[in-house]
């Protein structure tokens, strides 16, 4: 049953091309990291491909796993911006850097700077045609920088594309509210590690079956064929059986 489950195909369309996936195909081949994901991993990265409609060969979306941490599920900027694109309502979006220069606070646009510039923050202003004032996020470098070599080598490019990022996250929360890229801080993070370290391998295993149309009904009604116990039957006592109760008793001696 894992076997068949594992090999189970699951397509979907993304920009007009059909993309096929299998969790076997997840595990080997679109794993990044010395780790092995786990069957719900697996089902989550399935589900954000099908349902949000990325491309994982492209790139679109990706899964890292280090050890026996918890995997890190990745949208690339560049699935963000198509998704915003696609929209008849977006806009445009502008961005920049925020600078602490001469002692003031600066707003840049682009990812230049100077040498001089203390580099503090970035910002972003996504615009919809259905709305009347952009939607304006800023962000701070000490809260988002990882320290990372690409961080340390272009600071200000990181800072301003995770503003892009979060700003069209905002603008269109029904399409890209559930997406993060990898310089994303992930409120669901803390609850995705609770939940990976309460899940029974058998249930998670019966949920992936569900979701990718290869469960049988042996598998999914286990749990119904369980019979409830049935109610103890208290059978009457018999004539015979009160007057050996009462033989047991010695009669009050009468005064």
């Amino acid at each position: 049953m894992a076997n068949e489950v594992m090999d189970k195909e699951v397509s979907f369309e993304v920009n007009g091309e059909s993309v096929r996936l299998t969790p076997n195909m997840i595990q080997q081949f679109l794993t990044n990291g010395n780790g092995k994901i786990t069957p719900q991993e697996t089902m989550m990265f399935l589900n954000l491909c099908k349902y949000q409609h990325l491309n994982p060969f492209l790139k679109e979306a990706y899964i890292i796993k280090f050890g026996d941490n918890p995997a890190q599920i990745i949208t690339s900027k560049e699935a963000f911006m198509k998704r915003a694109e696609s929209s008849p309502n977006y806009d445009g979006v502008s961005a920049g850097c925020i600078v602490l220069r001469n002692n003031e606070i600066v707003y840049t646009k682009g990812a230049f700077i100077l040498p001089t510039d203390n580099l503090v923050g970035a910002w972003a202003d996504v615009k919809r045609k259905d709305r009347s004032q952009p939607h304006h996020v800023e962000i701070g470098l000490k809260e988002f920088s990882k320290g990372k070599s690409t961080w340390n080598a272009m600071p200000a490019t990181m800072i301003r594309k995770t503003a892009i990022v979060n700003a069209l996250r905002e603008a269109f929360p029904e399409s890209l509210g559930a997406m993060y890229t990898e310089d994303d801080k992930n409120p669901n993070e803390t609850a995705t590690k609770a939940i990976q370290k309460q899940a029974e391998p058998s249930k998670t295993q019966n949920k992936l079956a569900d979701i990718i149309g290869g469960g049988n009904d042996a598998t999914n009604n286990a749990g119904e064929s369980e019979t409830e116990p049935k109610p103890e039957i208290i059978e009457p006592i018999k004539q015979d059986d009160t007057e050996e109760i009462e033989g047991t008793f010695e009669q009050p001696e009468l005064l």
